[in-house]
């Protein structure tokens, strides 16, 4: 076998796979722990009237793969929403977010991605999803180094939706110096979740409850007690295979994949939207 036939195929692992983490190891509670439950491999979040509840990763990491199977609420969960991301802390932070907008019963899911940079987003996508996410679990990840951001959802094999492209050469900020926590999360947003605020929570259709498993994390932790030291080894350029020059974006094989998403699926734009943007932002020119 060549040798770059090995390469693809180790990169094309690393794209699929990651190193599974057990959630009590890796996670905690950042709020109302008595709506969220571990049984197994299994963690549901449970929203009522008196609370949400959400998660957060014990360190921090730099670079690298995460992702989790999820299974959204089920039936009328309009007002509601769960989340998956990525942050740093503080008013400067960065940011990658999965926002899944809670439906009426009978219209589809839309997932809202948003990327922010020193504490500035307003980088919003929207997607209608081609299967339906609450009748079984699907997968959903960010992949992120120095050269790209790569959003995926899939049931079967990895489709990407959304890309964010460093584009630091043009004077368009990137995420790349703040180590981020993997949070989650099923909150109450029926100021704006869905139809823009017009269709609120029926709290009558309480408890909503969301489902997580399989998280696998591949990525540079800030874990020990030298933080600077730990972020100076995952900064550095091609240190992981993961910031390797072959990583730098969509690969081939997924690239038409990419491209009917955004055709066919893609519901809203920031990139697209003049009537709110006098100026366009910087990465929309490029």
């Amino acid at each position: 076998m060549s040798s770059s036939v090995i390469v693809f195929l180790v990169l094309s692992m690393l794209l699929s796979t990651g190193a599974c983490v057990n959630f009590t190891d890796v996670f905690k509670s950042s709020w109302a722990p008595d709506h969220i439950a571990v049984v197994g491999d299994q963690v549901t979040l449970t929203l009522d009237n008196t609370s949400g509840c959400g998660f957060e990763s014990k360190i921090k990491y730099l670079f690298g793969k995460a992702s989790a199977q999820i299974k959204l609420v089920e039936g009328d969960s309009a007002g509601t929403v769960i989340a998956f991301y990525m942050s740093s802390e503080g008013a400067n932070h960065d940011e990658l977010d999965f926002e899944f907008l809670g439906n009426v019963s009978g219209e589809p899911y839309l997932v809202h991605t948003n990327v922010y940079v020193n504490g500035t987003g307003d980088r919003e996508q929207r997607h209608s999803l081609w299967f339906d996410p609450t009748a079984d679990f699907h997968t959903y990840s960010f992949f992120w180094n120095h050269r790209t951001i790569i959003f995926r959802s899939f049931s079967v094999d990895e489709i990407p939706i959304r890309v964010f492209t460093n584009k630091e050469e043009k004077g368009v900020p990137y995420p790349k110096n703040q180590g981020m926590g993997i949070y989650g999360s099923l909150w109450n947003a029926d100021d704006w979740a869905t139809q823009g605020g017009r269709v609120k929570t029926n709290w009558s259709h309480s408890p909503f409850v969301t489902t997580f498993r399989s998280f696998e994390i591949d990525a540079c932790d800030l874990s020990g007690e030298d933080i600077a030291a730990a972020g100076a080894k995952c900064g550095k350029m091609a240190q992981f295979l993961w910031d390797k020059p072959a990583m730098k974006g969509v690969e081939k094989s997924k690239k038409h994949q990419f491209k009917m998403v955004q055709s066919k699926y893609l519901v809203y734009d920031y990139c697209k939207d003049t009537a709110r943007f006098t100026q366009m932002p910087k990465e929309c020119l490029y």
